[in-house]
């Protein structure tokens, strides 16, 4: 796999004016979206270029560069953060030594999805204020085995309250640490949690049941422990619950409303009970 230096796409500054002209159908190129890209590929028409998608004017509107050994940072003023049109950017399992995920990031106001998983080592709680509005658009957010180190309060408060429109909310092996802080009730679009191996150390909250368009929570070897709500269960939309190697969680299995969704519970190494029809089969 080749290796793209981080001089690629951060070393050329900005055109500030859009090239006006018309755009033949054999190339979709716009000169300040490509002086961004400098240097991918000797291909002239960058909306062919690997990991690079496009809209039909030529903005471009999603970076795959997922596992492209890039190393360095990205410094507030980065051309990164000009590419307005974003909506997808994908930057797992590269290097970056950021002590704290840029808050220029707030500056990609069409960024819907945004991957960093494992390719930041450590960062504090994760913040993407839009600077000219409340909150950001982003909807869909994985730091997996990000070293964010912090506790519930700190990471609960810093996406609920900067990220209103999220539905998928990913920070697997980061180091959390609870109380899972309620202002994440402020997300209502949430339908999936995914916390999978952190040290939450604490009782599974009650408030999950209230996320109403809830599909997947994950809670694995999150060191959960007492016992688990069963309403939480009888959420009409969930269809995934995995709470597995978590030995001080207890609970039972209630009865399933025959309408909902539920599909897959992985309870393995968990202190759950099942409940066995008595005699008359109930």
């Amino acid at each position: 796999m080749r290796i793209i230096f981080i001089t690629w796409l951060f070393s050329i500054a900005i055109l500030t004016i859009l090239c006006i002209r018309t755009i033949p159908v054999y190339s979709q190129c716009l000169e300040d979206q490509k002086s961004l890209l400098v240097n991918w590929t000797p291909s002239n028409d960058y909306c062919g270029w690997k990991g690079v998608t496009c809209d039909q004017a030529g903005h471009v509107t999603g970076l795959d560069l997922n596992s492209e050994f890039i190393s360095g940072g990205i410094d507030q003023s980065s051309s990164l953060f000009s590419l307005r049109f974003l909506e997808s950017l994908n930057l797992a399992d590269n290097s970056f030594n950021w002590k704290q995920i840029p808050s220029s990031f707030g500056y990609l106001t069409s960024l819907k999805y945004l991957n960093l998983a494992n390719a930041v080592t450590a960062t504090s709680e994760p913040k993407f204020n839009n600077p000219s509005s409340e909150s950001h658009g982003l909807t869909e957010l994985r730091l997996d085995g990000v070293n964010i180190s912090a506790p519930g309060m700190d990471w609960g408060q810093a996406i609920s309250s900067s990220l209103t429109n999220l539905r998928v909310l990913s920070l697997s092996n980061c180091y959390l640490s609870g109380p899972i802080d309620s202002s994440l009730l402020k997300l209502q679009s949430l339908s999936e949690i995914h916390l999978v191996s952190n040290n939450l150390s604490l009782p599974v909250p009650e408030f999950f049941v209230n996320f109403t368009n809830l599909i997947a929570l994950s809670l694995s070897d999150s060191n959960s422990y007492g016992r688990f709500p069963e309403k939480i269960f009888q959420v009409p939309t969930l269809q995934t619950l995995q709470l597995s190697n978590n030995i001080k969680l207890q609970g039972s299995l209630p009865e399933f409303l025959q309408n909902g969704s539920l599909q897959r519970i992985v309870l393995r190494s968990t202190n759950f009970s099942v409940r066995l029809p008595d005699s008359t089969g109930n």
